[in-house]
């Protein structure tokens, strides 16, 4: 195990139980955040970082009984929380590192990552590898279901120009790992970057 996991997992794990239940509120933002990926009933995705699996019943609904719904998570112990809450009847739940997934290239038409980017050990090939999994055309979002700003007061920080969701920093980074940045929202109430896959 890597220093990047162990920091990951020591984070993670005491605060799985009672993830849910501090941000009992965000299901809608999570299924307006799905459906703006542009997915069809039959299509794969993988919510990455997937945690309690809160995004899993919100992609399931939009790719349908037949298409394929993946999540993936580094802590046993958030895998563990979405069982409890139910979840796992909306997708296959792996344990899974997201540099380096168990999946082969092309496989997914969309990834779904939930406050995944400020928890990745390097952006940028973390990032490629996301796109080694998605056809070229397909879908990246990058989805908080509160905008940096608004962040950054719960953490008691101010926001910087140096965070990687800040709009700059990302397009860059996407653009380094095979992904195009199409649009970007950063509002109270919601962050969400949508990027598509470059051939």
């Amino acid at each position: 195990m890597t220093d990047d996991h162990t920091h990951v997992l020591d984070f993670f794990t005491p605060r799985a139980a009672g993830w849910d239940s501090r941000f009992p509120d965000d299901g809608p933002a999570y299924a307006a955040a799905a459906g703006l990926l542009g997915l069809r009933p039959g299509d794969a995705v993988l919510d990455a970082g997937c945690g309690t699996g809160r995004a899993l019943p919100a992609l399931r609904a939009v790719v349908g009984p037949r298409g394929t719904v993946l999540g993936a998570d580094l802590t046993p112990a958030m895998l563990e929380a979405a069982v409890r809450a139910g979840r796992a009847g909306s997708g296959t739940l792996i344990r899974a590192d997201v540099a380096r997934l168990p999946l082969r290239d092309g496989a997914l038409d969309a990834v779904f990552g939930a406050g995944l980017i400020s928890h990745l050990a390097r952006p940028e090939a973390d990032t490629a590898e996301l796109a080694r999994v998605v056809r070229p055309g397909g879908v990246l979002a990058l989805f908080h279901p509160i905008g940096r700003a608004a962040l950054a007061a719960r953490h008691g920080r101010a926001v910087t120009d140096d965070d990687l969701r800040a709009e700059p920093r990302l397009r860059a980074l996407l653009a380094g790992s095979g992904w195009r940045l199409d649009s970007y929202t950063d509002e109270d109430d919601r962050f969400l970057a949508l990027a598509v896959r470059q051939p």
